[in-house]
């Protein structure tokens, strides 16, 4: 028997040296990795949280940002929860491939995912080019969800990927309530369970 209520897979995106894998290590870890250098292909970090009396595991996917590796990223996009798209605020160039960002999203996951875009490395207030502004007109153009974030400082990181979780959980819970009351006859005696494992 497993020993978690809800699986859900969260997948990082975003440029190369934008600071996907410190904010997964920040979070699954509590580690800032000093030097961390590219990561190659795919790689994940698993934490478990408690939410509303329910035990949720979450996968944490941290996906190379390099153009060669875009394929394979891509694959992960249809089997995600969540997408977390992120792009550095010292970086304006990072900032400017967010349509082409989006428009993997949009191609490649399910239109019902939960997209939310990240702007790192707020405590590099003296480097920014990118302000909150902008960040937040791009999120609202998309309908997405909007957040700054330091992973060096552990700024916003662990509200990132918890509201993240709440949201998957209270959404399966809905449904699970959903199947329940609407396609269990009143007559019969058993319920159905939900789908608490993706």
């Amino acid at each position: 028997m497993e020993d978690y209520k809800y699986l859900f897979k969260i997948v990082l995106i975003g440029n190369a040296g934008v600071g996907k894998t410190c904010l997964v290590r920040r979070f699954t870890q509590g580690l800032f990795p000093p030097g961390q250098g590219a990561t190659i292909g795919v790689d994940f970090m698993i934490k478990t949280l408690q939410i509303g009396g329910d035990k949720v595991k979450l996968q944490v996917w941290d996906t190379a940002g390099q153009e060669r590796f875009r394929s394979i990223t891509q694959s992960y996009y249809h089997s995600a929860d969540a997408l977390v798209m992120v792009y550095d605020v010292t970086s304006r160039d990072s900032y400017n491939t967010l349509p082409d960002w989006m428009k993997e999203v949009e191609t490649y996951a399910s239109p019902k995912i939960v997209t939310v875009l990240v702007g790192n490395k707020t405590d590099l207030a003296s480097e920014r080019e990118v302000n909150s502004e902008e960040g937040q007109a791009f999120a609202d153009e998309k309908t997405i969800q909007f957040m700054e974030t330091s992973a060096k400082e552990a700024e916003n990181v662990d509200k990132l990927f918890i509201d993240i979780a709440v949201e998957l959980t209270n959404t399966v819970r809905n449904v699970e309530i959903k199947t329940d009351t609407e396609e269990v006859p009143i007559k019969e005696h058993h319920s159905v369970t939900g789908c608490c494992r993706q």
